[in-house]
């Protein structure tokens, strides 16, 4: 293919969360992987999980497409860098198709971005509880916004071969055409807890099983070859847009970065921190950091050279024990923190540079306790740098998304990270010498001044 931008793609779309746009999206993915075909995986929204699950169908990297923490116009930029050189691209869905971010319309909907890529929608339907009304309900997700084109549908949970007959009967009257159809008896068990699935990091042996199993369903259910050839019908991205790059900014300073220092930036991964977007390690590396992952639960010193510390979000909660008893790596994060240097830390970060969680010793940088919580704190935010940290300048604006169930009581002695403007105006998180420490996800292609401004905080701290 001569661009990327071009590539051939579907939107796995749905009526309602719960209806199977993970399993058949990740089968998909899977399927056409086993043809041969180079897969470019996505996921629309901020969750992360789901793009692990891709990553194994794919041997790709799963990619984010946020129109509300991104902006609509870095929809199409990121899409094309994530599909360059790619055969297909699979983009699933989040939630209900037209359903966007609370209180702001179809903004960053899975209809949303299907339009901002002008490209073709599968709607998946859980047809367990229906017949006839399968022909109403699709008629009026494909009737309810003319420029989101469905291209067919999949019906998922069917019970029998006559449950069959009767769905295929109605959607013919109502002109769509039948893409796929899953068995109810032949559905795939994915593990999930308090917040959605359980990561692949966790379950690495059992996912890949899980992955495979997705893969063989939806190939022996679906037409793949009419998938694909639907998936052919999508033009150029509007707008021509290039892909997003990483590189260097036209602002930093002239000196060649291959002429300048890299400093060691240690980023958290393994089973306890697996909530990371891709694009957050290309910009730190772009910025000329030499980026080295690590692991909270068994590594028991930071990578060698350490200058910069991010941890991302994931579960600490679930392995708080296995982390407290690594008090090796703590007492160096805590060394690490004092010493001046930047600390980037979201959600599950932030819990773990607290003193404690639910009664067991953490890193003790901030002076905070946390615990976990019967109440699901859920949403994007709107925020805007309280002061000047190792991060942003202050009055530098950013959305945001908080997922979680747990709660921190801060202590005294460090400022606000972020003023969150909507939906309700507040402050939250922790400045505290480099250290930048929040609930708040934030993707920072939208604000690519963020990395560089965190590697020079490396360089020169």
């Amino acid at each position: 293919m001569s661009s990327s931008v071009s590539v051939p793609r579907l939107v796995i779309a749905a009526p309602s969360s719960g209806s199977g746009k993970t399993t058949v999206a990740t089968g998909l993915m899977a399927a056409f992987a086993a043809r041969g075909l180079a897969v470019s995986p996505h996921k629309v929204g901020p969750d992360y999980i789901d793009p692990g699950y891709h990553s194994l169908a794919t041997g790709r990297v799963g990619r984010n497409l946020d129109a509300y923490l991104c902006g609509p116009e870095l929809v199409g930029p990121l899409f094309a860098h994530g599909a360059r050189g790619c055969d297909i691209a699979v983009v699933e869905g989040v939630m209900g198709m037209y359903d966007g971010a609370a209180g702001e319309g179809e903004l960053a909907s899975t209809a949303h971005v299907a339009k901002l890529l002008r490209a073709p929608v599968v709607l998946v339907v859980d047809a367990s509880s229906q017949s006839r009304s399968v022909a109403a309900l699709v008629h009026g997700f494909v009737s309810w916004d003319p420029e989101v084109r469905v291209g067919g549908v999949i019906l998922n949970k069917v019970a029998s071969d006559r449950h069959e007959e009767l769905l295929r009967e109605a959607l013919e009257s109502a002109g769509v055409p039948v893409l796929g159809v899953l068995r109810r008896a032949a559905q795939v068990d994915t593990p999930s807890r308090h917040l959605g699935l359980v990561p692949v990091a966790e379950r690495r042996g059992a996912a890949l099983e899980a992955v495979a199993a997705m893969g063989a369903q939806v190939a022996q259910g679906c037409d793949l070859d009419a998938l694909e050839a639907l998936a052919r019908t999508a033009g150029p991205v509007p707008g021509g847009s290039a892909p997003w790059t990483p590189g260097p900014m036209p602002t930093h300073r002239p000196t060649r970065l291959a002429e300048r220092p890299s400093p060691v930036v240690a980023v958290a991964g393994g089973p306890a921190f697996t909530f990371s977007y891709a694009e957050h390690t290309e910009l730190l590396t772009a910025a000329g950091a030499d980026v080295v992952t690590f692991d909270p639960l068994r590594d028991e010193e930071l990578p060698p050279g350490t200058r910069g510390l991010v941890i991302g979000g994931g579960f600490p909660e679930v392995y708080a024990a296995e982390l407290s008893a690594n008090e090796p790596l703590r007492k160096a994060v805590s060394e690490l923190a004092l010493s001046g240097a930047p600390v980037a830390a979201e959600c599950a970060g932030l819990l773990y540079l607290c003193r404690e969680l639910d009664g067991l010793p953490m890193c003790g940088v901030l002076d905070a306790t946390a615990r976990m919580s019967e109440r699901l704190t859920l949403g994007y935010r709107d925020a805007v740098a309280v002061g000047d940290s190792s991060l942003a300048v202050a009055g530098t604006r950013m959305r945001g998304h908080e997922f979680h169930r747990t709660v921190v009581e801060p202590g005294a002695g460090a400022a606000p990270a972020w003023g969150v403007r909507a939906p309700a105006r507040r402050v939250e998180g922790f400045v505290q010498q480099g250290v930048h420490a929040s609930y708040l996800h934030t993707h920072w292609a939208s604000q690519p001044g963020v990395a560089h401004r965190f590697v020079e905080r490396c360089r020169t701290s």
